[in-house]
């Protein structure tokens, strides 16, 4: 089993449908699955620390971000931004149009151990 002291540095990168705010976490009627995913990402980096770099962009506020990663452009040129939001680990889609969850993301960085 790895240990946190022996993990290469992990990027996840997530790109998010339009919001209102960079977390979504805001207005009457929040999304439970960006409570989900903002309370993960908050333990994945307490506990993997300086070994886990993740973030996350916002397609009205981080477009150029979205036009830079060919393949997230492309898969928002053929399906729009259904897709979103879309999961990058270390260069590479991992998911689409659904959050990853706090055991997806662990996995993620302990695959790239």
């Amino acid at each position: 089993m790895q240990t946190v002291e022996n993990i290469k540095t992990v990027k996840i990168e997530i790109f998010d449908p339009p919001m209102c705010c960079p977390t979504g976490l805001c207005g009457p009627n929040i999304d439970p699955a960006l409570l989900d995913v903002s309370e993960a990402i908050l333990k994945l980096q307490r506990e993997y620390d300086t070994k886990l770099k993740i973030e996350r962009y916002l397609l009205s506020q981080q477009g150029q971000k979205f036009m830079q990663n060919k393949d997230v452009l492309e898969l928002l040129k053929k399906y729009g931004v259904e897709v979103l939001p879309v999961t990058v680990v270390n260069g590479r889609v991992i998911k689409q149009k659904s959050y990853p969850t706090y055991d997806e993301m662990k996995s993620y960085v302990e695959a790239l151990a």
